[in-house]
């Protein structure tokens, strides 16, 4: 009974501390992201071989650090790019926005990232800001594509003055 009880505790530990590490590599919700740097907007439109996962309109945003990452070509630690996907409503000649369908970031910590090039990635549900869509699938769901863009230090977008 001791024995089993002294092999409990220690490995109890190591499961708590993976469990704290994985919530600490989480990639946080974007506060605020809003009042960051509009970056760009985009429509995604039937046809487009992304449609049937990112249709809508895009607006991306870039904190402080991101901005001077887009500037230079290389995107220091703490920058962080956010995209806000919305439904595009088509009627009367306009495409307007509909309901929200992710908010989208990537986080840059070389450290805590470094299999996916120093980027976290993660997506949160419509409006909810603890409704995580991504998790532990970042590399695949993410990083694939992103990894045609490493000359661009896998960001897609540009920043235009």
């Amino acid at each position: 009974m001791k024995l089993s009880i002294a092999l409990a505790i220690p490995a109890a530990l190591v499961i708590g501390a993976v469990a704290v590490n994985a919530a600490t590599d989480a990639v946080p919700y974007p506060q605020g992201y809003r009042q960051w740097q509009h970056i760009k907007s985009m429509v995604i439109q039937t046809g487009h071989p992304l449609h049937a996962s990112f249709g809508g309109i895009h607006h991306l945003y870039a904190n402080e650090k991101a901005r001077a990452g887009y500037r230079s070509g290389k995107f220091p630690d703490g920058s962080t790019i956010v995209f806000d996907l919305l439904e595009a409503n088509d009627a009367d000649s306009a495409i307007t926005e509909g309901k929200r369908k992710v908010v989208g970031v990537m986080l840059k910590d070389t450290r805590k990232y470094a299999a996916t090039g120093g980027w976290g990635f993660e997506g949160f549900a419509g409006d909810s800001p603890t409704e995580r869509v991504v998790g532990d699938k970042a590399a695949t769901a993410c990083f694939t594509c992103h990894i045609a863009r490493q000359q661009q230090d896998f960001v897609f977008s540009s920043y235009r003055e």
